[in-house]
């Protein structure tokens, strides 16, 4: 009985339900839902006002509604081939194709499938239900309210000139003029099949974003309308090889890699793209820095170089002042590949994290690591590391090994450390790309042997040159009606050990041993660079930051085909100086900060051993955080011979001799196993140098470095045409000049040079 009461109270509720749903799927549709409304567009703009880019012109070609009646049968025809074949059957929700999603979603372990009808689709897009399970059931109920008052044509109307496309497009109207510069009343078969194919995923699968899976997908649709008999074999094989995009465009497409990504963000977030968006760009700088990126890839051709990429960002506030994804947009298909958020290997552009993390854990920059040969096991194998030079240095101190880039002593820091705590440390300053395990990268981590981006290395430096502290990048000017500042700060090294990287990023005498005396890494102001290469000469990188702004180059090849003798010097190199200096002529590169200001202590240690210098030692001035200077004197200088710690005797023995020579010696440090120091002499400038002033650069900025290297290294004092100068880079001034320097042993070298 008690059952039956039961049975009879769920029946009644479950007819009241239905007679509730009933009534309210007969209800008359708002009267707002049946009008077309405005169609939403959005204008982007780089920080002083112009126009980058607009998704619709003043004349709506790239907007509006169109009737059903004129659009081309094609789009009509795609569209319920890839989205709804069976539009004209169901009544709003396809009860089969729910299953059949269902099913797929079961056997896949994830969603693959949303079994969505186009009049569900059309209830989301009208009503902004989310994308959950109750989002999905409310989304079915206004289809079948949809589909009871609205005929077929009047749902497919509604759909077409509403559904979302990509880049900011809403409507079939807005995504043919946007992509291939069409009238939606007339297009190809390829063109509606890939109109078709974006619904799916409108903002990662454009054509401007990744033309790879806008093939694939316009791909599949072809063949739904094969399959379905809307398109024969042959038409859709000629589709097939239809151009993404048109090769021109009827407005304003500026800085295209860049407001893609912009579109992209603003779709794949709450923010809805519509009106007027100030973007962070500069698009004078950015003009400048495109034609660089043509040039280099138009000099480095016959290295078999074919592409390059150029991210600038503001140190203060992360604005992204430029962003070069390739030398030309439109070039070929892969000219939309974006480099700067393409993950590749960035070699040696990762050890500066390496050497903060391992300054925070007592390494000082004055701490000798052995370069020598060294078999490491690791799960994947025996791994003995080599440095770029294919030689051993025997001991280097922290300084030299990072400055010069040494594989050796990175790899053997990195194994003191483990490879676990360096990829927490990369992923904390930004390094979202390094999906995989410390297992996987092992202690080639040292060496950049994991994906990253261009972006993600620029605003890694960013946080390096603000102190250790990572911060999110902005690509839209805030205002208080628009989104805010974005949020978030990590810290992923000490200030003291980001003045220490800095510090030693922007000494070129301890570039010397690998790159020499004059590198495109020297500017006419104080700035930290590095490079780095991938292994097979694949991918070359070079950044640099001030105390105002950062700036990261790529070089390389799409498809990863290898380039032939180019390194970071000779290939990123040189257009990573181009784009510093032409950021400095508009944004001033302002003063890093001095070791001291960041707590740093100095103490004068040997060059050779890194222990406190002793008479017999060739002396340096090294700066430490506070705590970690050594305290015990120099014991290998004894004599004026060297006595050779045991791990480094038998390299002294074999090596030293072959290593003594102009280009692997270390100016200014006493050779590996000589007798007598190196003779006292002005590294820079060379007698007879001429210098021009730089055309449009602050004179601020147009200075020249001094730097003496030798017996006594430290403790030099400059003269300029006679008279004292103090400070590490003199300002240029025309005319003749004599520099001379002297230490207190009086040792004195002089040397005349030409400004014009």
């Amino acid at each position: 009985m008690v059952r039956r009461r039961k049975l009879i109270i769920a029946v009644t509720a479950l007819g009241a339900a239905a007679a509730g749903v009933a009534a309210w799927v007969a209800a008359p549709l708002p009267a707002s839902l049946r009008d077309p409304g405005p169609v939403p567009s959005v204008t982007l703009e780089d920080r002083n006002g112009q126009v980058l880019r607009t998704t619709r012109s003043t004349e709506g070609s790239r907007g509006g509604w169109i009737p059903l009646a004129e659009l081309d049968p094609k789009i009509l025809q795609a569209f319920l081939a890839v989205e709804d074949h069976r539009f004209y059957v169901h009544h709003g929700v396809d009860i089969r194709g729910l299953a059949r999603a269902f099913r797929d979603n079961v056997r896949a372990g994830h969603v693959v499938s949303g079994g969505s009808t186009l009049t569900m689709q059309l209830a989301r897009l009208l009503r902004g239900t989310p994308r959950t399970l109750p989002g999905k059931v409310s989304q079915m109920l206004w289809a079948w309210r949809l589909d009871a008052h609205l005929d077929k044509a009047t749902i497919l109307e509604q759909y077409l000139n509403r559904v979302p496309l990509g880049q900011g497009t809403a409507g079939v109207a807005a995504a043919a003029a946007l992509y291939f510069d069409a009238n939606a009343q007339q297009v190809s078969l390829g063109q509606a099949a890939l109109l078709a194919a974006l619904a799916h995923a409108p903002s990662h699968d454009n054509p401007l974003v990744s033309p790879q899976r806008a093939r694939a997908r316009r791909a599949i649709a072809l063949d739904r309308m094969v399959a379905l008999g809307y398109a024969t074999r042959g038409d859709a094989g000629r589709a097939a090889q239809e151009p993404l995009l048109a090769v021109t465009r009827p407005g304003p497409f500026l800085a295209p890699h860049f407001t893609s990504r912009v579109l992209q963000w603003a779709e794949d977030s709450a923010v809805a793209p519509v009106g007027e968006w100030r973007t962070t760009l500069d698009l004078g700088l950015q003009t400048e820095l495109e034609a660089e990126t043509r040039h280099t890839v138009d000099v480095l051709k016959d290295r078999l170089v074919a592409h390059a990429a150029v991210v600038v960002i503001d140190n203060q506030h992360g604005d992204i002042l430029a962003w070069v994804g390739s030398p030309d947009f439109f070039a070929d298909t892969a000219g939309q590949v974006d480099m700067v958020i393409s993950p590749r290997q960035p070699g040696s552009a990762l050890k500066p994290f390496l050497y903060g993390l391992a300054f925070d854990r007592g390494v000082t920059a004055a701490t000798v690591l052995p370069d020598l040969p060294k078999t490491y096991q690791t799960t994947l194998g025996p791994y003995r590391p080599k440095n770029y030079d294919r030689r051993f240095h025997g001991p280097v101190r922290a300084r030299e090994a990072l400055g010069s880039s040494y594989n050796v002593p990175a790899v053997e820091l990195a194994d003191r450390i483990g490879a676990g705590s360096l990829l927490r440390t990369l992923r904390t300053a930004g390094f979202t790309s390094l999906a995989h395990g410390a297992e996987y990268y092992g202690l080639g981590l040292s060496l950049g042997n994991g994906d990253v981006t261009l972006l993600e290395l620029a605003n890694g430096y960013r946080g390096i040159a603000n102190g250790g502290m990572w911060r999110p990048v902005r690509w839209r000017v805030p205002s208080e009606a628009r989104e805010p500042i974005p949020a978030g700060a990590r810290q992923f090294m000490s200030r003291g050990a980001a003045a220490l990287v800095v510090d030693i990023l922007s000494d070129a005498i301890a570039r010397i041993p690998s790159f020499g005396t004059e590198t495109p890494l020297d500017f006419p102001f104080r700035a930290a660079a590095k490079t780095g290469t991938s292994r097979h000469f694949t991918d070359n990188w070079a950044v640099a930051t001030t105390a105002n702004f950062t700036v990261a180059v790529w070089v390389g090849n799409f498809n990863g085909r290898p380039m032939q003798g180019v390194g970071g010097i000779t290939g990123a190199g040189p257009l990573l100086h181009r784009a510093v200096l032409l950021t400095a002529r508009r944004y001033p590169p302002g003063a890093l900060a001095e070791p001291a200001a960041a707590g740093l202590v100095a103490a004068r240690v040997c060059r050779l051993s890194g222990l406190l210098a002793t008479p017999d030692c060739p002396g340096m001035d090294e700066w430490f955080l506070p705590g970690t200077a050594p305290t015990r004197a120099c014991d290998w200088h004894q004599g004026g011979r060297i006595a050779w710690p045991t791990e480094y005797a038998e390299w002294a023995r074999q090596d030293a001799a072959s290593l003594i020579s102009s280009e692997s010696t270390d100016p200014g440090a006493m050779p590996r196993g000589s007798r007598e120091p190196t003779p006292f002499r002005i590294l820079t400038p060379q007698d007879g140098d001429r210098y021009s002033l730089p055309v449009g650069v602050d004179r601020r900025y147009a200075t020249l470095a001094l730097r003496a290297a030798g017996s006594s290294g430290a403790g030099v004092r400059w003269f300029v045409d006679g008279l004292p100068f103090t400070g590490e880079r003199w300002p240029l001034a025309p005319g003749r000049h004599a520099i001379r320097a002297e230490t207190a042993r009086g040792e004195r070298d002089e040397v005349r040079i030409d400004v014009r």
